[in-house]
């Protein structure tokens, strides 16, 4: 039998990770990060157990920690466009334009913006659970989500 921190928290893993690099664009930076967040959690397991939104508090502590980690780096800003376009290189010869094209234009949305339509159409998470996560009221979610998807569609528009 697994117990709570098996069965709820560590298959997060994934998806925490994914909106750790969001947030940082580095790999290692966003493996310590998470690798930090796991371990606090570990430390509050049983206080885990026993909260509404464990999933919340987990997301929660990973934008904390990521913070954190630009303010004894001293960076405020995450390391840019170049090294997401090295990444996404390898997969410019087998992706579709249409999913080249969302990558680039995903790059150029305001961050509130990029994490909401993250968290909605990647993670596949509700306007609720998006809400607690970012710690905004469920409008601002929608706002943000059909600003996103608006500029989306008007920018695909003008690639044709």
């Amino acid at each position: 039998m697994k117990t709570f921190f098996e069965a709820h928290i560590w298959p997060l893993k994934s998806k925490l990770y994914r909106m750790a690099y969001l947030w940082v664009k580095d790999r290692d930076v966003a493996n310590d990060v998470l690798q930090q967040v796991f371990e606090k959690a570990w430390l509050q397991r049983n206080d885990l157990q026993k909260m509404e939104n464990p999933t919340g508090w987990m997301v929660r502590s990973l934008k904390n920690e990521s913070l954190q980690h630009f303010r004894s780096t001293k960076r405020l800003e995450s390391l840019g466009d170049k090294e997401f376009e090295e990444e996404t290189k390898e997969y410019d010869d087998e992706s579709p334009k249409r999913l080249r094209l969302v990558f680039k234009f995903l790059e150029k949305l305001p961050d509130k913006q990029r994490e909401v339509f993250q968290l909605r159409e990647v993670e596949g998470l509700s306007y609720e659970e998006i809400s607690d996560y970012l710690e905004v009221s469920l409008d601002q979610v929608k706002v943000n989500l059909h600003r996103a998807r608006k500029s989306l569609r008007d920018y695909l528009m003008q690639q044709k």
